[in-house]
């Protein structure tokens, strides 16, 4: 998992290949990318009480990722026309 991390900062330019230093978002223990294997959790238990927030619907995600208020029509292609044939 790790050359993973080191491939996506290689290919975002960031020049960036140590480990990032951040904090669990459910214990708030200092967790480590390199020594963590469920980074950016700090355990197997605090990814899966994360897991399980999820699940219950606890977190949830304010506003719809689809504007359900618009058709849903197909984008047309660019560079091609539109021909209606069976009209006259």
């Amino acid at each position: 998992m790790r050359e993973g991390r080191e491939e996506f900062c290689r290919l975002a330019g960031s020049g960036y290949s140590g480990g990032m230093k951040w904090r669990c978002p459910i214990c708030r223990k200092p967790t480590d990318s390199e020594a963590s294997a469920d980074f950016p959790f700090c355990s197997e238990r605090c990814r899966l009480t994360d897991l399980g927030n999820w699940a219950s619907e606890k977190y949830k995600i304010s506003e719809p990722v689809i504007d359900e208020s618009m058709p849903d029509v197909p984008a047309k292609k660019p560079g091609r026309q539109d021909t209606d044939q069976g009209e006259d």
